[in-house]
């Protein structure tokens, strides 16, 4: 069965917040077995919404909507699905109660713009949105579902799992679709294209592997769509085998894991620690690391030393090494690695300096260069890459190798 999502909200659409629901809401229906037909992303425009709403339901079974629930003027989605599936609006006391106890934990005084998050069109059943004002509204029209979600990522990030479990109430499963994902590095995109050419080839129909490379590492998903051929998924573990066959040592783990998470599974496996030295990332690693929950049994600590005098003064990082060298070069790398090991204690440490631009390059040292250093108790390594991109993407690609390095050297 199809499933549409349509994503309201000026601000999503002029690219002033990036829209993280509609991919947390397709992957967690893609694994109850619903085939995502459509993404639309649509302003606070009355006309627009309903458009969306209207071409979505005609082609999914079910449609799933975030945003345009609040209690200002701008927020309008309650007025068109009234429209839509009509009816008229009431007060729900249920979600005033709701928005009650929300205000009331959080020691924050209830207003009147507030309380009217509790008028709800007649034609809906209300899901109580436990962390936030907007109640989620189901609606039904011939045979088809509308749950409309509020926007707040957090808010539909936790709401998700009911809504999930009211639509499998509903429907039952979405269909029989099995999927693994495999995490991949060390091998660029084309060339392991290349070498999955044979198996990709001989793939039966329904069955598809994609392509979903991150700074670092692709992740492999082989999808599976059985519903019209249930004999046909016994043959899928046997796919799953032959892929990993085919991966042979750039295969590092079954299911998405993170260049930081990779590094904290082989920090942990070692009883290691790590600290981080960071110039031109500008703390980006340490952010990565900690982003994990629970990496404080490994992680000791990082120096954004985007000075020189604190690369000396912090990381003891040598004068002679700077002006023999400068900054971007592999002796302050190394030294920058180390230093930080002695400062902190740590067993391991990533170290960076580059030129992130989109100023600042020359012809011996362009805009990405970046030299990176993975230290462990038995050695140091050094190495000297050149990202494309801009600033950000020289960023986020210099951490992901930096931790990619390390994990290698475990």
């Amino acid at each position: 069965m199809n499933l549409s999502i349509v994503i309201i909200g000026d601000e999503i659409l002029l690219g002033r917040v990036t829209d993280t629901n509609s991919g947390l809401i397709a992957r967690t229906f893609a694994a109850e077995g619903w085939t995502v037909k459509c993404v639309r992303t649509v302003g606070d425009n009355a006309d627009d919404i309903r458009r969306a709403i209207e071409l979505s339901m005609a082609e999914s079974e079910l449609t799933l909507t975030t945003g345009g629930l609040g209690p200002t003027r701008d927020d309008i989605t309650k007025a068109v699905m009234l429209e839509i599936f009509g009816g008229e609006m009431i007060f729900d006391e249920s979600v005033r109660a709701n928005v009650e106890n929300i205000f009331k934990d959080r020691k924050i005084r209830l207003n009147e713009l507030t309380i009217g998050q509790a008028n709800v069109p007649s034609s809906c059943r209300v899901i109580q949105n436990r962390l936030g004002t907007a109640p989620i509204m189901w609606f039904e029209k011939d045979g088809r579902v509308l749950a409309a979600m509020p926007g707040v990522p957090y808010e539909t990030r936790g709401m998700l799992g009911e809504v999930a479990a009211a639509v499998r109430e509903r429907f039952g499963s979405g269909g029989l679709i099995l999927h693994r994902e495999y995490t991949v590095t060390g091998i660029s995109e084309s060339a392991l294209a290349e070498r999955l050419a044979g198996f990709e080839d001989s793939l039966p129909a329904g069955v598809h592997l994609a392509y979903l490379p991150d700074p670092g590492e692709i992740v492999l998903r082989l999808d599976g769509d059985f519903t019209a051929n249930p004999a046909g998924a016994e043959a899928f573990e046997g796919l799953c085998e032959r892929l990993k066959e085919e991966l042979g040592e750039n295969l590092v783990s079954e299911g998405k894991m993170s260049p930081s998470a990779l590094v904290i599974h082989s920090l942990r496996r070692h009883r290691y620690t790590i600290a981080t030295a960071e110039s031109c990332t500008g703390g980006n690693i340490a952010h990565l690391i900690t982003a994990n929950a629970g990496c404080s049994d490994v992680m000791l600590g990082g120096v954004v030393s985007y000075s020189n005098d604190v690369k000396m003064q912090a990381l003891g990082v040598r004068r002679s090494s700077l002006e023999a060298y400068g900054a971007v070069s592999q002796a302050v790398a190394g030294e920058m690695a180390e230093g930080v090991r002695k400062l902190t204690g740590a067993d391991c440490a990533v170290a960076t300096t580059g030129i992130a631009g989109p100023g600042g390059g020359s012809e011996e040292k362009p805009v990405g260069t970046v030299w990176i250093a993975a230290a462990t108790p038995d050695c140091t390594e050094v190495q000297c890459f050149h990202f494309g991109g801009d600033r950000q993407a020289v960023i986020d690609r210099a951490s992901a190798q930096a931790l990619m390095m390390l994990n290698s050297l475990l």
